[in-house]
């Protein structure tokens, strides 16, 4: 692996980034170290920038012209790989009580990491000059912000202000939501999902209803993929407050399966729905979500 890649990719680690107090910086640093790396990678269909020209043909977009070259040498040449078109992108972070939670006080709670996520494709698609804006949410919508070019640095404050107030309710706050969703764009939902699959497909629907392109940040802590080795404890429902006495030893192996299926289901469901599914761990660096951001713009792209 290219050294310099390896070194930006440690600005992505989210046990570095929680050392970073603030939330503009941090989003900035984590997309410099992305851009960094994947502009010394083979990632042409993912570069924020042209990687090379063609000539043009019949058929081709005249907005991808070259107009500069052209009044060089007088022939029409493509730019390839431009990532021009404007969109609006829309994050929706779920602040509910399951997310205020971390198996490893070392780890940031699946808010935090929700909100480096949050901040980080906030911040990358603006860097695509695309219009940018972000809802909180739980049982309903807390905090707006529209879709415009100017409020990147509303949605990154809106995101510093979210604390946990409740328990959520992922169908009735997405439905609330969909109401301010005027024109269509793209849809990035940050959550644990902490809900019955079927309510889920539910809630994403009110999203896909209104053509909009959805992704899904699935957001676990790697304590709650796999019980902890050890004596009787007791477990908190992190929405009810319900204790549950556990032998995580005798569970273990069953309650891994149950969370497997869980998140397959889920997966299967969205599948279903033409909508991006992506799992991600808290302690897992920010890349693969950013990567996959950028193939969902790149084909809603081409579709629009």
């Amino acid at each position: 692996m290219d050294r310099t890649a390896t070194a930006s990719a440690r600005f992505l680690d989210p046990d570095v980034l929680a050392r970073i107090g603030n939330l503009e910086l941090l989003a900035r640093t984590v997309v410099d170290g992305f851009l960094n790396g994947i502009h010394k990678a083979p990632y042409l269909g993912l570069s924020m920038d042209f990687a090379q020209h063609r000539p043009y043909v019949p058929g081709d977009d005249i907005r991808h012209l070259d107009w500069r070259l052209f009044a060089r040498t007088d022939r029409y040449y493509i730019k390839q790989y431009d990532a021009e078109t404007n969109t609006d992108l829309v994050a929706l972070v779920d602040v509910s009580d399951s997310m205020d939670w971390t198996s490893d006080d070392a780890r940031p709670t699946k808010l935090d990491y929700a909100r480096f996520l949050a901040a980080s494709l906030l911040h990358l698609s603006r860097r695509q000059r695309d219009r940018v804006g972000c809802v909180t949410f739980d049982h309903d919508p807390i905090e707006r912000v529209p879709a415009a070019a100017r409020n990147l640095d509303l949605s990154l404050m809106a995101l510093e202000r979210s604390v946990p107030r409740g328990p959520g309710d992922l169908k009735n706050a997405m439905y609330e939501v969909s109401g301010g969703l005027r024109k269509r764009g793209i849809v990035l939902l940050v959550s644990d999902l902490y809900e019955d699959p079927d309510d889920v497909v539910a809630a994403i629907r009110y999203l896909t209803a209104r053509k909009q392109d959805v992704m899904i940040f699935h957001v676990l802590d790697p304590g709650e993929r796999d019980l902890p080795v050890g004596d009787a404890v007791s477990f908190e429902d992190a929405e009810t407050g319900e204790q549950v006495p556990v032998i995580p030893t005798k569970l273990r192996e069953g309650y891994a399966q149950v969370i497997a299926d869980h998140v397959e289901t889920l997966r299967r469901s969205m599948t279903g729905e033409r909508v991006d599914f992506v799992p991600v761990d808290t302690s897992q660096p920010l890349d693969h979500a950013l990567f996959a951001y950028l193939s969902l713009r790149a084909r809603s792209t081409r579709r629009r």
